[in-house]
């Protein structure tokens, strides 16, 4: 059972922060946003757009490239983070609290239930950064 607050990860390397029982924060982790390298523009979607997860959510231009990222949830768009789209620089250096991206109405509860812990985070951070090594 999940807990308000909680923070759990996606396998693409997304954050989603717990805000209350039906909605979410989602955001970018530490490692994409350096992958990425500085972020130059993003796409992010409008208030009330719904998406599916794993379905295409937002287009990020960075140092590396243009990339097309995949929704770490389903859910609708109550709040979006137009600073983050205004001043991208925000989520190269505060990617876990002001570089948030969207607050949503989570579509269910489960798929969040689903998602990494930090400790498995970490684990699949571990993995990914091995195979980059080799």
């Amino acid at each position: 059972m999940s807990t308000i607050g909680e923070m759990r990860f996606s396998q693409d390397h997304f954050w989603v922060r717990l805000d209350d029982e039906t909605q979410a924060t989602i955001g970018l982790t530490d490692y994409l946003q350096e992958k990425l390298g500085e972020i130059y523009s993003l796409r992010l979607p409008e208030e009330g757009e719904e998406f599916i997860k794993d379905e295409p959510f937002t287009m990020i231009e960075a140092q590396n490239g243009r990339r097309e990222l995949k929704a770490p949830i389903s859910g609708e768009v109550v709040e979006v983070n137009y600073e983050a789209a205004e001043v991208p620089e925000i989520i190269n250096e505060d990617p876990l609290t002001e570089g948030w991206l969207v607050k949503v109405e989570m579509a269910s509860g489960l798929e969040f239930d689903d998602l990494f812990t930090e400790e498995e985070y970490e684990d699949h951070l571990s993995e990914v950064e091995d195979l980059e090594e080799d």
